[in-house]
């Protein structure tokens, strides 16, 4: 069943305590919170949700098509929904930060563009060169992943997405700059911004959440912080749509 224009989409946020590089445990949790949110048209976990923010890919890097994916491919059909979240996959001698957009019948992959210098994930991983938008019953969702998101140009709406996927593990340390940033992306180019972060520890970090669901106007609802949940929301297309049409910012962007 397809998204008429008339029509609203329903999407949940899954905010995860990610058990360190337990793949299995990490997928049963995931799981439980989707299935607990049954009936939504898109699922978004955090990045890395499988494994955690680990910097050693030679230990939890997977195949392209390896377990995990195939896991999201069988939760796409299930749910009838959408499934994303982010993964490291093995290409050759390269590993990537690769976010999965997976649909009942087609998958979408973006590569993390701008991997994050500060923790030497770009000595550990190649950089993604393409930005990609995912279309799914009508909505059009840019797909990024934790840092990208400080980047407004890389992100910028050139009226070729309606929504802004970000997964991310950003750290207690950081709240701030996240909750303003996913609100300035939003802002900024007239968009739904869907913010995934993670909760718990990990060997290097604490992670506080956040995640949230900002709309064009940037008015967020957030998941509670330092806890595992989920929050739906609705994107509404006409609505985005009358908005860009009456307050005509986007359409004046300068052009770089």
């Amino acid at each position: 069943m397809y998204l008429c224009h008339a029509m609203k989409m329903k999407v949940t946020l899954v905010q995860m305590d990610i058990a360190w590089c337990d793949v299995a445990s990490n997928r049963q949790r995931a799981e439980q919170q989707m299935l607990a949110s049954a009936g939504s048209d898109l699922y978004v976990l955090p990045e890395m949700w499988n494994t955690g923010f680990a910097l050693k890919p030679q230990e939890i890097a997977e195949a392209p098509d390896g377990e995990t994916l195939r896991w999201m491919q069988q939760m796409a059909r299930r749910l009838d929904a959408a499934v994303a979240g982010s993964m490291a996959v093995c290409e050759g001698d390269n590993y990537r930060n690769r976010l999965y957009f997976v649909t009942p019948d087609a998958t979408f992959f973006y590569d993390k563009h701008h991997l994050f210098s500060y923790s030497g994930e770009d000595r550990q991983f190649l950089a993604g060169d393409k930005r990609v938008v995912a279309e799914w019953r009508g909505v059009r969702f840019l797909l990024s992943v934790c840092y990208d998101l400080r980047f407004p140009l890389w992100l910028r709406c050139h009226e070729d997405y309606d929504a802004l996927i970000c997964v991310a593990s950003w750290p207690t340390a950081r709240a701030d700059a996240w909750r303003i940033l996913l609100r300035a992306r939003a802002i900024e180019n007239q968009c739904y911004v869907l913010g995934v972060n993670r909760v718990g520890e990990d060997p290097a970090c604490e992670y506080f959440g956040g995640s949230a669901f900002v709309n064009p106007y940037g008015e967020a609802k957030e998941c509670p912080d330092g806890v595992a949940s989920s929050l739906t929301a609705d994107i509404d297309i006409p609505a985005l749509r009358h908005f860009r049409q009456k307050f005509t910012s986007l359409a004046e962007r300068d052009i770089v």
